[in-house]
């Protein structure tokens, strides 16, 4: 199986759902693709990666645990759709595998840092252009823009509060499930 490295773009709240979504783009590559996710895995991932000065999670005594084991977690796959519904992987140092709920697998990818994987079949199926999702700006036809913009937000990850929520607001008006087909 083929497997694209994928990273974190934004998380976004869907607007008619209100479900969560991660919006997962190519490392080397123009596509993103939309995980819904379950409420309290959007929240861990929206704490961010754990660092010595946060609070444990939940999520966060799995790494340990392996360790002490003798083992290491080395990356997270999601490996197939099926009737709209994500599988994904949490692959070992062994080449084990261990299927697990996306929403699960993607939490501690963002916790841990590690990596993310999409087998190409999905992303072949689900990726939309990032440039059809957060459009590119006119002074940017190249959109290397939207993409900076989605992996940080339009005016950067330290913008002010109110700036962040506008943005999040401008884009929740605009999005709908038709743009994830």
């Amino acid at each position: 199986m083929s497997v694209k490295s994928m990273h974190v773009l934004r998380l976004i709240v869907h607007a008619r759902s209100r479900q969560p979504v991660l919006l997962l783009g190519e490392i080397e590559g123009t596509r993103c693709v939309p995980i819904f996710l379950r409420p309290a895995q959007a929240e861990v991932i929206a704490v961010g990666p754990r660092d010595g000065d946060s609070t444990s999670l939940t999520q966060d005594v799995l790494l340990p645990v392996v360790e002490a084991l003798g083992h290491s977690l080395e990356r997270i796959e999601i490996t197939d759709l099926t009737d709209g519904v994500y599988t994904a992987e949490l692959v070992f140092d062994t080449g084990e595998r261990v299927e697990v709920k996306p929403s699960d697998a993607l939490s501690v990818a963002v916790r841990e840092r590690l990596p993310i994987g999409i087998a190409e079949h999905v992303l072949e199926e689900v990726g939309q252009n990032v440039d059809d999702v957060i459009p590119p700006d006119s002074e940017d036809p190249s959109g290397q823009g939207a993409q900076t913009r989605a992996a940080a937000g339009a005016d950067g990850p330290d913008a002010p509060p109110e700036d962040q929520l506008r943005e999040f607001k401008e884009f929740i008006d605009e999005v709908s499930p038709d743009d994830f087909r």
